[in-house]
Parts: structure tokens; C-alpha cells; sequence
């Protein structure tokens, strides 16, 4: 069988898993945890904000980072669209800081890892989302490649 077939039969597949413009389901149904997620971290950036609280701001970055990374990971993983720039970029960030602040290695090294860490973690996801979407590379508005 020839790859381009192989291509089209994918892409027939994912076409009958869901509809070209449908969201995919959170797992726990139709509550809206991740909308509520990014509210909670926006109240507590606005309380940050005005009691100029270093934590609370923090607290309010990463409950709306979480909220959006959510939505991001489903969204890709079910081919839905490609996110994979921002997902490696979140791999990059945890594996440069990760190294930074617990295991106190010196800058320099940190960032090779991080940008090790990115590329491979770009490939994967970028070829996983290629099995979700039926053979496509990207997926954004309009745009299918």
C-alpha cells in the first residue's frame, strides 16, 4: 500500500471520529473546569495585582497557565489543532527551570537541555498530532496542511 493511500485512509478515519470543526469533549463532560481554572487565576493576578502580592500573583499565573494548557493539550492530541509549538515551549520552560532552581546547575547548561528538551518534545508531539489529524501537519482556522 502506498504512503499517500495510507494518508487518505487516515484522514477518512479521523473525519468519522468526529466532525472537521468539533471540539473535542473534556473528560469530565460538560462542566467547565478549565474556563473556571483561568477565572480563578485571573482573580488572583487582579488580588496580586492590588495587595502587591508576589504570591498571589503567581498563583494566578500558573491557574490560568494550567486552565489553557488544558484546553491546548486536548485540542492537539485529539487533532483538533496543532499546538505543538506552545506544548514543546511548556517542556522547554519546566525542564530549563527544573534544572535551574532544583538541581542548581549554571544557566548555560540548563538552556541546552531546555532546547534539547524542546526539539525532541516538538517532534513527538508534531508526529502525534499527524496520527490524530489523519496525516496533517498543522491545523489552524482556516489553514490545513
Amino acid at each position: 500500500m502506498s504512503s499517500s493511500k495510507r494518508k487518505v485512509e487516515r484522514a477518512q478515519r479521523a473525519e468519522r471520529r468526529r466532525g472537521a470543526d468539533e471540539r473535542p469533549p473534556a473528560p469530565w463532560g460538560s462542566f467547565p473546569l478549565a474556563e473556571l481554572t483561568v477565572l480563578a487565576g485571573i482573580v488572583a493576578l487582579i488580588v496580586g495585582v492590588v495587595s502587591q502580592n508576589p504570591t498571589a500573583i503567581g498563583v494566578g499565573v500558573v491557574l490560568a497557565g494550567l486552565g489553557g494548557l488544558e484546553v491546548s493539550l486536548r485540542e492537539h492530541l485529539a487533532g483538533y489543532r496543532s499546538h505543538t509549538t506552545l506544548l514543546a515551549g511548556v517542556v522547554f520552560v519546566l525542564v530549563t527551570g527544573g534544572l535551574f532552581y532544583l538541581a542548581g546547575l549554571i544557566l548555560a547548561t540548563c538552556l541546552i537541555a531546555g532546547a534539547v528538551a524542546f526539539a525532541i518534545s516538538f517532534f513527538l508531539l508534531r508526529r502525534a498530532f499527524q496520527r490524530a489529524s489523519g496525516g496533517l501537519s498543522f491545523k489552524a482556522g482556516g489553514l490545513r496542511g
